[in-house]
């Protein structure tokens, strides 16, 4: 029997999500207590008002330092040299947008505490999906990835922060085709995945989308006869797959199958709207009972946001029932 088709829905035009914390200016005076070493780095920009050199990317790592340490008290965040440096703001739009997903599973209420689990499919050295879902919802996550440096670094920034280290696992994968496999064991469950995917097919493509950014922010790398730095780093297989994202993804889509009853909700970005066509395809020949297309925004840049679910609604709000703790009614109350 052909699967059902799958239902879709596609958000309004994209902005900031509203629970986002970033949504107005930064404010550099708080930012500069929390990380004075930003302070170097700070200029008036064409509106007289203070910012950075985005395309800096020692700019961006410190801006990060200060935003992580202000905002969600995360102490002592560095990356090594040349990983990916991921920009904050558009990072928590994802956590957002994943804890809306789930609260559909209840009624709308949004789904906090450990009993949560997350799955981020390639962590990276900066473990910021993670930090950011502890921080503003108070999951349980595992962080996964075939890049034992960058676990490494991961577990530095942990140790510099024992109450999310307690919520906080990472865990290497040693196949780099494989996504969900060896890292799911036997018997567990994941309320939502979540993955970052390498955009583009090669370094070569790679360099011309960083040239797209240097035009955007008023950059001329290529005019001065050189190549314009990644301003936001990254290792080749943070970057890079063969076939781009909707190969990734189209893998990814393929590997889930297998654990279609042991998560609720499986989550990528995609860079590309182009992707969007074959990777529905992908969907419907999986067998998938939802999907969503979430559209999200920072400033100049476009994203979106792929779900899948192999649950139907009614088998969504069983799985909630049967994993997630009802909270207290009095407690929420007091709250109130």
């Amino acid at each position: 029997m052909p699967a059902k088709p799958h239902a879709q829905a596609r958000s309004p035009a994209p902005r900031l999500h509203p629970r986002n914390r970033h949504r107005g200016q930064y404010d550099f005076a708080r930012l500069l207590e929390a990380c004075p070493a930003l302070k170097s780095h700070v200029r008036p920009n064409a509106h007289g008002l203070p910012s950075i050199d985005f395309a800096n990317p020692q700019s961006v790592r410190l801006l990060n330092r200060a935003l992580l340490a202000d905002w969600y008290g995360i102490d002592d965040w560095d990356i090594p040299a040349a990983y990916l440096c991921p920009p904050i703001p558009g990072r928590a739009d994802y956590v957002h947008c994943l804890a809306d997903l789930l609260a559909e599973c209840q009624q709308g209420r949004l789904p906090q505490g450990h009993a949560i689990r997350l799955l981020d499919i390639g962590v990276g050295a900066n473990a910021i999906y993670p930090l950011l879902a502890h921080a503003e919802y108070g999951w349980s996550c595992v962080g996964a990835d075939i890049d034992k440096v960058a676990l490494a670094n991961c577990q530095a920034i942990l140790a510099a922060n024992p109450a999310f280290a307690a919520h906080i696992e990472l865990r290497h994968q040693p196949h780099a085709d494989s996504m969900f496999s060896h890292i799911i064991a036997s018997g567990e469950h994941f309320d939502v995945t979540m993955c970052n995917p390498p955009f583009h097919a090669s370094r070569a493509a790679a360099a011309a989308g960083s040239q797209r950014k240097w035009r955007n922010l008023g950059k001329g790398g290529q005019a001065e006869g050189r190549q314009p730095l990644l301003n936001f780093g990254g290792q080749e297989n943070e970057l890079c797959y063969p076939g781009g994202e909707q190969a990734f993804v189209a893998s990814m889509i393929g590997e889930s199958v297998r654990f279609a009853r042991r998560c609720c909700w499986f989550t990528s970005l995609l860079s590309s709207a182009d992707s969007l066509p074959a990777l529905r395809h992908v969907l419907r020949e999986a067998g998938v009972k939802q999907s969503r297309v979430l559209d999200m925004a920072q400033g100049q840049k476009r994203s979106r946001l792929l779900a899948w679910s192999f649950w139907d609604a009614a088998g969504q709000q069983a799985w909630a029932a049967r994993y997630w703790p009802v909270p207290d009614q009095a407690s929420a109350a007091g709250k109130r």
